[in-house]
């Protein structure tokens, strides 16, 4: 069976995975929505299909190639283009094709360097910790933070006209230091205070223009206590915790197979797929293999549009 998964993983129909689930378990499948102020960035269009492009031949590479999951964090390998290179900053690159390189500056490493993620988590004008920082415990970690109380207002932390500049972190200082807000931003900020070294099209940067060329500050403290500082402690820490990714993408593999939400009964599944795949370092097909071989897979009932044609037609 495992050979027939990894037969499954190299037919050119499995580039789906990618195009579909992949992008859309990690909320980056309508890039074509999102427009940058152009009066900030300029025109984004082509650079936009180039952040997709390369988001998505990254992501089949590790999935479709069978490497560990968690190489979607700490892979040193990406896809660009001259146009992608620039942007980012990486000398050598020539012309409109793309092609698989190995990056060599760590800022850059796994999704959380991709400027299709950092675009995607960002406003038009600005960058968001707090879209970041959802991003991250939702896609990542699994753990999605809880709405905002209705009684809360959300605070707009765009800069105001007439006032100093400032950055975006000192703005959500302020918001922060709410007693009613600082419960839920203080498990929500610091893993996206930690991208804050990105701008809003994922341009790497030590300081920002918009707050009079101010040092950018990318320390936090996690909830669990462990400081951090920029994107490389972050990735770390993120990394460090294996299952937990895994647990993460696991869940929504398995929505996608059975084609319906999880329910509490379903979470011991999801857990011993993922405590199996552990012996082959949570490559896709041992979490696949999991799947197909789980109860919720292989003993699933008929869709409930089919049940009820069926009880109408007695």
């Amino acid at each position: 069976m495992d050979a027939q998964v990894k037969r499954m993983l190299t037919d050119p129909r499995a580039s789906s995975l990618a195009n579909n689930f992949a992008m859309k378990w990690l909320g980056l499948d309508d890039l074509d929505t999102i427009t940058p102020d152009p009066a900030l960035f300029g025109n984004m269009d082509a650079l936009r299909e180039d952040f997709s492009r390369e988001v998505q031949s990254f992501i089949s590479s590790v999935l479709l190639e069978n490497h560990s999951v968690v190489d979607l964090l700490t892979s040193k390998s990406t896809f660009i283009n001259q146009r992608l290179a620039q942007h980012y900053g990486i000398p050598g690159v020539t012309g409109a094709q793309f092609r698989k390189i190995e990056l060599t500056d760590e800022k850059r490493f796994g999704l959380l360097g991709k400027a299709a993620v950092l675009m995607r988590t960002s406003y038009p004008n600005r960058t968001s910790p707090v879209l970041r920082g959802a991003w991250v415990l939702g896609r990542i970690q699994g753990t999605p933070p809880t709405p905002p109380p209705p009684t809360v207002e959300n605070q707009d932390l765009a800069q105001k006209a007439g006032e100093a500049p400032s950055t975006v972190r000192a703005r959500l200082e302020q918001h922060r230091d709410k007693a009613a807000c600082k419960q839920c931003h203080g498990v929500i900020d610091p893993s996206g205070l930690a991208l804050e070294n990105f701008d809003a099209v994922g341009r790497y940067r030590a300081t920002d223009a918009q707050a009079g060329n101010a040092l950018i500050d990318a320390s936090s403290v996690l909830p669990n206590g462990i400081a951090i500082d920029g994107i490389n402690d972050l990735r770390t820490q993120l990394a460090s915790h294996p299952a937990m990714f895994a647990q993460s993408l696991t869940e929504k593999l398995m929505m996608y197979a059975i084609n319906r939400d999880l329910e509490y009964y379903d979470m011991p599944q999801i857990r011993a797929v993922v405590r199996g795949a552990a012996k082959d370092n949570y490559t896709l097909s041992s979490l696949v293999l999991g799947i197909v071989h789980s109860d919720a897979f292989r003993k699933q009932g008929p869709a409930p549009a089919a049940k009820a044609v069926a009880a109408n037609s007695k």
